[in-house]
C-alpha cells in the first residue's frame, strides 16, 4: 500500500516538472513554437548553359554546397519542367516550377510543396512568375535587359499584382532586376566608366539604359517606397557586385554592378539573419551573374 502511494507521487512529479512551462505562462499564452531557418538563393545562370557548358557540373555541385530551401533562377534557356525539376534533384528539391519554355524563362524550385502558382507573360519582357512555398510567396524577377521605360513600367505591373496579396503576406523579391539601387550610387560616381560604358552599350545595342545620360534609379526606389527593403544592403559590410564575372572578362561587360537582389516585406524582412552576394573563384566561372541568397528565422506555425 505504501509502496504504491509513493509511485503515484513520483509519477505527480514527473508529470509536474512536465508541465511547468505552461503554467508559468501568463493566462491565455502558449508556449512558443520552434522556429525553422529558410535559405532562398537566386541565380542567373545565363543562357541556360548552352554557352560555355561545360560549367554545368560545378553549377550543380555548388548548388548541393549551397543547401537552399528555396530557389530563384533566371535564363533557364532550352529548358523543359523536366530539365529543370532532374537539376533540382542535385540540391534536393522535390518540388520546381518553369515559367515558359521559350525565351529566357524563370525558374522557382522548393524543397517544400509550390502552390498558388501564377504566370504571367503580358507587359514582361521575359515574364513574371509568383508562387507559395515554405508559407511565403516568392516571386521570380528578371526584368527587360536594357530599356529603363519597360523596366519602369514591369515595375509597376510588379506593384499591381503584390497589392492583391492579402495585407499581412510574407513575400519575397528575388532575381535579376538589371537596374541600380540609390544604396550603390556613391560606388557608381566613383567609376570613370559606368557612364561611358553603357554609352557605348545603347549604342550598340540600339538600348536605353541612360536617361538622359544617366543611370536610372527610379525602379527599386518605387519598390522600396512601396515596404520592401533591400536585405542585401541592409545586411552587407561592404559593396560587391552580382555582374559582371571573369566568365567573360574577354567582353567588354563595364564595371562591377549590383543587378541581382532579394527584397522583402517588413515583417519577412524582419526575421532576415543573413543576406549577401555570394562572390568567389568558383562563382566567377560558373555564370556572368554572382548568386545572391539570404537566410530567415520563420516561426513554424
Amino acid at each position: 500500500m505504501n509502496k504504491r502511494i509513493i509511485l503515484n507521487r513520483r509519477q505527480f512529479a514527473v508529470g509536474t516538472a512536465a508541465s511547468a512551462g505552461a503554467l508559468l505562462l501568463p493566462h491565455g499564452l502558449s508556449a512558443a513554437k520552434p522556429n525553422h531557418k529558410l535559405k532562398l538563393l537566386s541565380y542567373n545562370v545565363w543562357y541556360g548553359f548552352t554557352k560555355k557548358p561545360d560549367r554545368k557540373a560545378n553549377y550543380l555541385k555548388f548548388m548541393k554546397e549551397q543547401a537552399p530551401d528555396v530557389v530563384s533562377l533566371q535564363e533557364l534557356n532550352g529548358y523543359t519542367p523536366e530539365k529543370l525539376a532532374d537539376d533540382a534533384k542535385a540540391w534536393s528539391h522535390p518540388h520546381s516550377i518553369l515559367l515558359k519554355e521559350k525565351g529566357f524563362p524563370t525558374g522557382i524550385t522548393s524543397s517544400q510543396p509550390i502552390t498558388g502558382v501564377k504566370r504571367t507573360l503580358d507587359g514582361f519582357h521575359h515574364g513574371l512568375m509568383h508562387c507559395q512555398t515554405h508559407g511565403i510567396h516568392v516571386y521570380a524577377i528578371h526584368l527587360h535587359p536594357g530599356n529603363w521605360e519597360i523596366r519602369l513600367r514591369e515595375i509597376d505591373l510588379l506593384l499591381k499584382d503584390i497589392a492583391t496579396l492579402p495585407r499581412d503576406a510574407k513575400v519575397a523579391l528575388a532575381g535579376d532586376f538589371n537596374t541600380f539601387s540609390l544604396h550603390d550610387k556613391p560606388v557608381y560616381d566613383r567609376s570613370e566608366d559606368m557612364i561611358p560604358f553603357f554609352k557605348r552599350l545603347d549604342v550598340r545595342t540600339k538600348g536605353k539604359n541612360l536617361r538622359n545620360g544617366q543611370l536610372d534609379f527610379r525602379h527599386l526606389k518605387r519598390i522600396e517606397n512601396a515596404g520592401f527593403a533591400d536585405l542585401i544592403h541592409s545586411k552587407r559590410k561592404a559593396f560587391l557586385g552580382t555582374f559582371p564575372t571573369p566568365l567573360r572578362q574577354d567582353e567588354d561587360m563595364g564595371p562591377a554592378r549590383r543587378l541581382d537582389y532579394v527584397f522583402a516585406t517588413p515583417s519577412l524582412a524582419a526575421s532576415c539573419r543573413a543576406a549577401s552576394c555570394i562572390v568567389n573563384e568558383t562563382t566567377g566561372l560558373l555564370s556572368d551573374h554572382q548568386p545572391v541568397s539570404a537566410t530567415f528565422e520563420l516561426t513554424t506555425k
